[in-house]
């Protein structure tokens, strides 16, 4: 089953530091819903485990995750491969990052997944209704943690605001 979707997610924090954290596998992936753990391999690859629940369809998902930045372009395209318990994902997104002018950062987004096995069995509304749900917890999380550093604040060992 095809996923696609698109979206803009206002931070209140400079572009500059936006661009550094949207550019760190590991900040990313400590930002996704429910992350078990989170294993970094290199500057622009990154593992990650991830409780996954879809209505009946219950587990963990291991995801391997490329980032691919621009920074000419402030520019950040991003591969996800995985899965588990008999389900796979392969994801591809970007994300603009642009200065709307008030020190705050718009991050322009755009995503396409496809989603194979029991997960995509679920049903076409319950699985839409999961991924608005995990892409708004994603943001929220990166929201608040640049936000949290902005301030000063140190994050915990998920990446979290402490």
């Amino acid at each position: 089953m095809k996923l696609q979707y698109t979206g803009d997610e206002k931070i209140p924090v400079a572009p500059r530091a936006v661009w550094a954290f949207v550019s760190d596998p590991e900040k990313v992936a400590r930002c996704l819903p429910d992350v078990v753990d989170v294993a970094v391999k290199d500057a622009t690859h990154v593992d990650a485990v991830v409780q996954v629940a879809v209505g009946p369809v219950r587990g963990k998902f291991k995801l391997q995750m490329e980032l691919m930045p621009d920074p000419a372009r402030q520019r950040i395209e991003m591969k996800v491969s995985g899965g588990g318990f008999g389900s796979a994902v392969d994801l591809k997104a970007g994300a603009d990052a642009i200065d709307a002018g008030d020190g705050s950062t718009l991050l322009k987004w755009v995503g396409e997944a496809e989603v194979r096995g029991p997960v995509a069995a679920v049903g076409g509304r319950v699985l839409d209704a999961q991924a608005h749900k995990v892409i708004a917890q994603a943001f929220a999380n990166v929201r608040q943690t640049l936000i949290t550093l902005n301030l000063g604040g140190t994050p915990n060992a998920q990446g979290q605001p402490a």
